[in-house]
């Protein structure tokens, strides 16, 4: 049965699917949503940090304004699922089943863990990413414009097609990523050098 956990008390949804269902200003901190689809819906100016998602489906939606930091998506899918101006720090993407097709934007991502997985396409614009962790992670074709990444972690990362343009305080080894027709702006794009044995004057 789908239900979600208050604390230590359980409160049962009415039905299993929410489609087009807007949520403003609710709480959901520390709560336990289980086996719920919501498709179309849109949260506003919510509070879901430190909240347990299992085996929940989120498809096409929206969130605006929401705190989601230690948001634990556990055996979760997110499908076509955008985010402008949230607070979604430490989250451990790696726990959900299925991550496709998500679009952040002017959001902070800090201690995101997105290891090894497929995200092509997917859209950071303008957000805060410091200290993420990028490792074996398919970013192909991203859009990641004027975003700040420092201290991320960058290693085998398929970057192929992906563009930087205005981002800044990323550290890129060269040697130890796929880099093709990646697109970068100065004077940021010269931290590519600093791993090559080089002298430039």
């Amino acid at each position: 049965m789908s239900a979600f956990r208050w604390y230590n008390s359980y409160v049962d949804f009415d039905k299993e699917v929410y489609r087009q269902e807007k949520l403003e200003k609710q709480s959901f901190a520390g709560v336990n949503i289980q086996e719920i689809t919501f498709d179309e819906c849109e949260f506003n100016s919510c509070t879901l940090n430190e909240s347990q998602f299992d085996r929940c489906r989120f498809i096409n939606c929206k969130f605006t304004g929401c705190d989601l930091s230690n948001l634990a998506p556990s055996k979760c899918e997110f499908r076509e699922v955008s985010f402008s101006g949230c607070k979604a720090i430490g989250i451990d993407w790696t726990k959900a089943v299925i991550v496709k097709d998500l679009e952040f934007s002017e959001c902070m991502l800090n201690y995101s863990n997105f290891k090894m997985l497929k995200l092509q396409k997917i859209k950071l614009v303008k957000c805060e990413v410091k200290e993420a962790a990028f490792i074996g992670t398919n970013l192909s074709n991203s859009d990641l414009r004027k975003s700040d990444f420092e201290k991320s972690m960058f290693f085998k990362t398929n970057l192929t097609g992906a563009n930087f343009s205005g981002a800044k305080n990323y550290f890129i080894d060269i040697n130890n990523n796929t880099l093709k027709k990646t697109r970068f702006s100065l004077p940021e794009a010269l931290s590519l050098l600093n791993n090559l044995d080089i002298i430039i004057e």
